[in-house]
């Protein structure tokens, strides 16, 4: 499954969807996780972290749509 994690845009919006160490679990089981770049600042992990964890960084959110999940902070 390919997972998406975009950066939060509402303001003062500090969650992320997926913590690198999510990502790691999601990775280690097959799974393939995308992350917009810098959607983890909030929390402050760099996209070097989530590269990290096997994650692959994404320039814009628009590279997330097609695929199987997305995660993020819903309210």
């Amino acid at each position: 499954m390919k997972i998406g994690v975009p950066k939060e845009i509402k303001t003062h919006e500090y969650r992320v969807g997926l913590t690198p160490g999510a990502v790691r679990e999601y990775v280690a089981a097959g799974h393939s996780v995308l992350v917009e770049t810098n959607a983890g600042t909030g929390i402050g992990a760099t996209n070097d972290n989530y590269r990290r964890a096997g994650a692959t960084i994404l320039e814009s959110a628009r590279d997330l749509l097609l695929l199987d999940l997305l995660a993020g902070a819903f309210e």
